[in-house]
Formats: structure tokens, sequence, C-alpha cells
């Protein structure tokens, strides 16, 4: 029985208590440097959009940039719990399902205010077969600062954790390429957005069991 108490003893004896709000210095030093990397990548490779000051006056863009920051800090706030062992999604899936009904309502009003003939502008607009893949390529970035937060933590659903981490990246990649982006039509933001935040939550799906085993 010594010989027992001995051995945990040793194995305890230089364990030391994590310090209080680890977790959320390590969020603040995983992500906002990889955010700043995505806003410095699509400058350099797209630059702000060039009619930005007048943009800034019209509720569509807004909206547009409302509907990436919320999906991106309610799939922010999931990771953070689903950072810790016993810590689970909550009502994410529940808050991402409500942010998407508002953008498809604001997509739907828009349709039916708008005439038949300018349908195709505000659903294809004129770039719609690239903006999914310059959202991916922004959230990448951010994505890594996920991976690099959650290997220091203790997620135990892997999967669901790459998964939604991957929606953060993305939401917060489609968020950064706004500032870009010229489309004003919310049925084009409720498709072409979301395919991209989806495909680096497909990435972050397929990485999940890989990069956050600990």
């Amino acid at each position: 029985m010594r010989k027992t108490d001995d051995i945990i003893e040793s194995l305890v004896g230089e364990l030391k208590p994590v310090p209080r709000h680890a977790l959320q210095r390590r969020f603040v030093l995983g992500i906002l440097p990889a955010l700043a990397v995505s806003l410095v990548l699509m400058l350099t490779i797209a630059g702000l959009r060039p009619d930005l000051s007048q943009a800034l006056s019209l509720p569509l863009f807004w909206i547009k940039s409302a509907y990436n920051a919320l999906l991106a800090i309610a799939a922010f706030l999931a990771v953070y719990h689903l950072a810790r062992p016993e810590g689970s999604q909550g009502r994410f899936f529940a808050a991402a399902a409500a942010i998407f009904a508002a953008m498809a309502a604001a997509a739907a009003i828009q349709l039916l205010l708008s005439p038949a003939e300018t349908y195709p502008a505000l659903i294809l607009g004129s770039s719609a077969l690239h903006c999914p893949f310059l959202i991916f390529a922004f959230a990448l970035p951010v994505l890594a600062g996920n991976a690099w937060v959650l290997r220091g933590a203790a997620p135990t659903n892997l999967r669901l954790t790459g998964f939604i981490a991957g929606l953060a990246a993305g939401a917060a990649g489609a968020w950064v390429y706004s500032w870009f982006c010229t489309e004003n039509g919310m049925p084009f933001v409720l498709i072409w957005y979301s395919l991209g935040v989806l495909l680096t939550g497909a990435l972050g799906s397929l990485l999940g069991p890989r990069l956050l085993r600990w």
C-alpha cells in the first residue's frame, strides 16, 4: 500500500494548477493574430472594395457583415465550450439555424421587392464561381489558429469540435471577405457565403480527429 501511495505521489507531486483564464488567453493568442493574418491576406490579394465609403451607408452591407459576424461569434463560443473534456456545443446549432433563417428572410424580402429581371444578379452576382473559394482561403489562417488553441486544450468530441471550429473560421473568413466583395444581393450571400463557410467546416471535420487528438 505504501508503494502505491509513493507512486501516486511521484506522479502528482510536480503537477501545477492551471492558471485562471488560461483557456481564454489561449483563444486570444490563437485567434486574434490569425484573424489579422486573414485581413492582411485579403488586403494583399484583393484589397478593400473600391466603393467602401458608399457601401458603409448601405443597410445591405451591414446585414451581410452581421450575418457572418454572428455566425462566427456563435461558433467560437461553442468551440470554447467544446475545448473542455466535459464540454458540449450547447445551443450552437439552434443559434446558427436562427441566424441562417434571419438571413433567408432578408433574402426573400429582397427578392419580393425586386423586379424579376434582377434575380440573376441578386442570386449569382458576378463572383459566384470564386466567392466560396476566396472565403475558404481567407478562413485557413483562422482554422490554423483554432487548431493551435484546441491542441493545447482537451476536447473529446474531435470531429464535432473540428467541424464547428471550421465553421467559426469560415464565418470569420467570410466576414473578412465581405470588406472586399461588392455583391449586394442577400440571396447571393445566403447561398455562396454559406457554401464557403460549410467548405471550411467540412475541412475542420476531416482534420479534427487527426489534429486535435491528445
